[in-house]
């Protein structure tokens, strides 16, 4: 019995940091509607200041407090709101979670960057030494102030929230902004209180967690994941069944610390399970939530849309990717040609995130999962490279990717995120993980001693066993992949995935399936990942848990976002990005740089939530995909320096300049015949005489002159001012 409350007690003091990290998170979800994935990050972020102030500089644990609750976390948030947050109105869900990621994204770089990661670190507990013995169980003062703690912001969230008029105009902010505005609402300072109140009480949980845990930046960030099965419990509305839940979580997970382990038969097999018990409770938890209803149109993805792409287009894109993979694979040298082969793994990866987010809406954030089952399919059935084991991995992730799907049928945005990241570190932290084990006469792991060798795939027509070969077989998988993808959205199965994420509830009326559809955009995207992940394994040779780790798979998707969620080149820029040595050998002694990059474009969603290449780069291909003339002249500009090249007439820096400018002159011919074919001239139109500007930038960008007005009164047979009766002044 007494080791019974020890436990116990464990888990309350446990379960009440989940408390206050799942409250800061319903704060912030509550007032400002934005699900802040970051919590766990800021806290980790505020540890690692706190320890640095105490350990590192000697300040006494008062001022270190004072100055990481009090001054930094309140000013982070307010800086938060006021560069970011606000930003964000007019964009859809899917961005607003994304542009906390990158915010995740970046303060893990930084932290990493700023605190050498290979040094020990630890905080000693409040009140050390200081215990008080209840029924012959000693409990530490510290768990005690927890718990107090944890009750006291309980309680102190609920009376704002529902007893005080900023409490309330907070919440009217979310429900109507522009009714709260009429009625007297100040949103911005609603805002303003909102992310001040929610980063100091991460900064909170982080400091008081650091004890219980390594001062490590994934151990704390990730400590979010089992505040949000609290959050969930609690709808993400109720702060005493956030509370409530909280120390569920906490208890279950010290009960489960201290007894699985003596079912001795199956305890190598549930060492793992311990610490997935609070994603499974989250599971559960949403999996019990009322099925949500379907949504309607909603004004607040006005400023996102889905380029429809052309055939043409498409077929130049694929094209060009082989082409360039195969001059690449000609000029790099040996060590960036065998870091850079992973590019097409990753990129087919990064693909697999169009269909189901870009198109339909769904977010998933467990796609480097399903490309990790990919892999250990390739790698157990691939045998001495069978390239069937790629079918093979294709069909089985799809069958993982509709089992996964059955909660989309019922949970959709924030929730469903939150289910398939609860799948992704369950995978992580139990599944891949499991020790050997016997069926009839067979063995099997999931990972042979803790790496899993992958054979590359033996092709009777050509052998791409060496880097080069390889990295060119991986760029014509990845040129057919995004054809599929373009395939979808321009057929029939796209447009219904498009009117999905536009309006579910427009669909079921006009007897759409949606459920199916949700279904098999599911089980598409999990057998392209599927198929990345077995090239990505085929490339790298060797993989582990590791290589598929939750946390890593956020920055594939991040790279996505920046880039553009409905573009197949958004995928070769991730796996640009991610795969090759591009950035390492530009800043060597920046090993966090890309991490870093990714999450400050990010963070810059709310500016451009279309992405750069969807909404930048891409319209100035546009004209030119008009002329073939012009794509063939400059096509064959790019194949006739790369040609020279190959006959030593000139030197690798001379070809990329040669293949840059006539991709430049490609899009600046189009555009310049673009701008003729309508009777312009140099992108100007032919102006009326005494005209100043353009007829369409005339009181938009340029104010009107009386010259321009007189110029359009003439130019449409209009009479001047001066001759209507009664002249300028008349009656």
């Amino acid at each position: 019995m007494q080791e019974f409350l020890t436990f116990t007690i464990i888990g309350l003091a446990t379960g009440g940091i989940y408390a206050i990290t799942a409250g800061g998170l319903t704060l912030t979800y509550t007032t400002t509607g934005i699900f802040n994935f970051a919590h766990g990050a800021t806290g980790m972020f505020a540890a690692f200041l706190y320890w640095q102030m105490h350990y590192g500089w000697g300040w006494p644990v008062w001022i270190a407090l004072v100055l990481c609750l009090l001054v930094f976390a309140p000013a982070f948030g307010v800086l938060l709101h006021l560069v970011i947050m606000r930003r964000l109105e007019g964009t859809s869900q899917a961005t607003k979670l994304m542009v906390t990621v990158a915010i995740l994204l970046s303060l893990v770089a930084a932290v990493t960057w700023i605190w050498d990661p290979n040094k020990n670190r630890t905080v000693q507990p409040f009140f050390r030494g200081h215990v008080l013995e209840i029924s012959g169980v000693k409990v530490p003062y510290g768990d005690i102030t927890t718990l107090g703690v944890a009750l006291a912001v309980a309680i102190g969230l609920w009376v704002l929230l529902t007893r005080t008029r900023i409490g309330i105009a907070m919440r009217a902010t979310v429900d109507d902004r522009s009714l709260a505005v009429l009625n007297g609402s100040r949103p911005e300072a609603a805002g303003m209180l909102a992310w001040a109140i929610g980063t100091f009480l991460a900064a909170l949980a982080g400091i008081l967690v650091a004890p219980k845990l390594s001062l490590s930046p994934l151990p704390l960030t990730l400590l979010i994941v089992n505040a949000y099965a609290a959050a969930v419990i609690g709808r993400l509305r109720s702060l005493p069944m956030t509370f409530v839940g909280a120390l569920i979580i906490g208890v279950s997970g010290s009960y489960a610390t201290r007894y699985i382990p003596k079912w001795e038969a199956g305890a190598p097999y549930l060492a793992g399970f311990i610490s997935v018990v609070p994603v499974l409770v989250l599971f559960v938890a949403l999996l019990l939530l009322p099925q949500s209803q379907l949504r309607g149109h909603s004004s607040s993805r006005t400023r996102e849309f889905a380029r429809k792409p052309t055939w043409p287009g498409g077929l130049f894109f694929a094209v060009a990717v082989v082409f360039g993979a195969f001059v690449a694979s000609r000029t790099l040298s040996t060590a960036d040609l065998f870091g850079s082969t992973q590019m097409w793994g990753l990129g087919i990866i990064a693909l697999s995130v169009i269909p189901l987010v870009g198109y339909a809406g769904q977010l998933s954030l467990c796609q480097l999962s399903f490309a990790g089952i990919g892999a250990i399919t390739v790698g157990h059935l691939g045998g001495s490279g069978n390239p069937i084991s790629l079918l093979w991995a294709a069909l089985i992730c799809a069958a993982v990717g509709a089992v996964i799907a059955l909660p989309a049928l019922r949970l959709s945005g924030i929730y469903l995120a939150l289910a398939t990241a609860a799948f992704a570190v369950a995978l992580d932290r139990w599944i891949f993980q499991l020790p050997k084990w016997t069926w009839g006469d067979h063995e099997y792991q999931v990972f042979k001693s803790g790496t899993l060798q992958l054979e590359r795939f033996d092709l009777a027509i050509v052998d791409i066993d060496g880097d080069r070969a390889y990295f060119v077989f991986g760029s014509v998988m990845f040129a057919l992949c995004s054809l599929l993808v373009i395939g979808i959205r321009r057929g029939e199965f796209g447009k219904r995935l498009l009117a999905l994420k536009d309006s579910p509830a427009a669909c079921a009326t006009l007897g759409m399936n949606h459920k199916l559809t949700t279904l098999g955009v599911f089980a598409a995207s999990a057998a392209i990942a599927g198929v990345g992940g077995g090239i990505y394994g085929g490339a790298v040779r060797s993989v582990s848990t590791s290589n598929f780790e939750f946390f890593v798979g956020l920055s594939v998707l991040m790279s996505m976002v920046i880039a553009g969620l409905t573009s197949p080149g958004a995928a070769l820029f991730g796996g640009i990005l991610l795969g090759t040595p591009l950035m390492t050998n530009l800043f060597p002694d920046w090993t966090q740089l890309t991490t870093i990059l990714i999450g400050l474009n990010g963070i810059a969603l709310g500016r451009n939530p279309n992405g750069m290449i969807a909404s930048q780069l891409r319209p100035n291909w546009d004209p030119a995909l008009k002329y073939p003339a012009v794509m063939v002249l400059g096509s064959s500009a790019v194949v006739l320096a790369y040609a020279l090249r190959e006959a030593d007439v000139v030197g690798n820096y001379v070809m990329v300049l040669v293949i840059a400018a006539a991709l430049i002159g490609i899009s600046a011919m189009g555009k310049y015949l673009d701008a003729h074919a309508m009777g312009k001239s140099n992108g100007l139109a032919e102006l009326p005489e005494g005209m100043t500007a353009p007829p369409e930038k005339l009181g938009l960008s340029v104010p009107f002159t009386p010259a321009d007005i007189e110029a359009l009164d003439r130019t449409l047979g209009i009479p001047p001012l001066t001759a209507v009766s009664g002249g300028r002044h008349g009656s």
